[in-house]
């Protein structure tokens, strides 16, 4: 009992120092995330409060006006944290990887399959929707390595469904922060044990990163393919 209480107390200062940096991370791109957030629980808390003493229960009401506005700011928090994550991340090499890694149980995922010396990229994701190729740099140059990664696993793969997306802004594109979304709406059609085998025969297929060390999140943007790789 005295160890468990004492991993608790451990982990309490992680997690706030956690929520800590990503309120620092936030505030660098989102100036008015203070304000914005003491608004929304000023306002919660309020208009309980306010119920309350019309209603007669001010003691009640302010309590849950109090739990509610907590939950509220939490809200908010995450939605503008995250938005304020992927605009730091859009735009840069080994964004989408990043986004991939986060996707959910079920996904496995092995990023840049294919590269070119302009960085451009192509990850692939396998889950019970299928084989998904997200590419992200030029449009008209990211058509070809994902032209060419679909040839190669056609030979690989049968019967597996592929879909790809192009990261962007663009028509025709996905934007980064709806790349997890558009993927989890896909419909689901396969079953575990196929997922499974596609992924044992695309591991066996090998990849262009599978021997190279690919750090977390996205890639550095002086990053270079090594000139005996051989490219795609």
């Amino acid at each position: 009992m005295a160890r468990k209480e004492n991993a608790d107390t451990a982990a309490n200062p992680g997690r706030l120092k956690q929520i800590a940096l990503t309120y620092k991370m936030t505030r660098r791109a989102d100036s008015k995330v203070g304000l914005v957030l003491a608004g929304v629980g000023i306002v919660t808390f309020g208009v309980f409060l306010a119920i309350g003493f019309w209603l007669g229960h001010p003691v009640y009401l302010g309590i849950l006006g109090f739990i509610l506005a907590f939950l509220a700011m939490a809200i908010v928090f995450g939605r503008r944290a995250e938005r304020a994550a992927f605009g730091q991340m859009e735009g840069q090499p080994g964004a989408a990887a990043a986004v991939l890694e986060n996707v959910g149980r079920g996904w496995t995922t092995t990023p840049a399959v294919a590269m070119n010396r302009s960085q451009d990229v192509v990850h692939r994701a396998v889950g019970k929707a299928g084989i998904v190729l997200v590419a992200e740099g030029n449009p008209n140059r990211v058509k070809s390595l994902l032209a060419a990664e679909k040839k190669k696993m056609a030979r690989i793969v049968v019967d597996v469904p592929v879909h790809d997306i192009i990261v962007g802004d663009g028509e025709g594109q996905v934007p980064l922060k709806k790349v997890r979304t558009t993927m989890l709406k896909l419909p689901r059609v396969l079953a575990g044990p196929q997922v499974t085998a596609a992924n044992d025969r695309l591991r066996a297929m090998g990849d262009l990163m599978s021997n190279m060390p690919l750090p977390k999140g996205p890639m550095p943007k002086g990053m270079r393919m090594p000139r005996g790789g051989k490219m795609r």
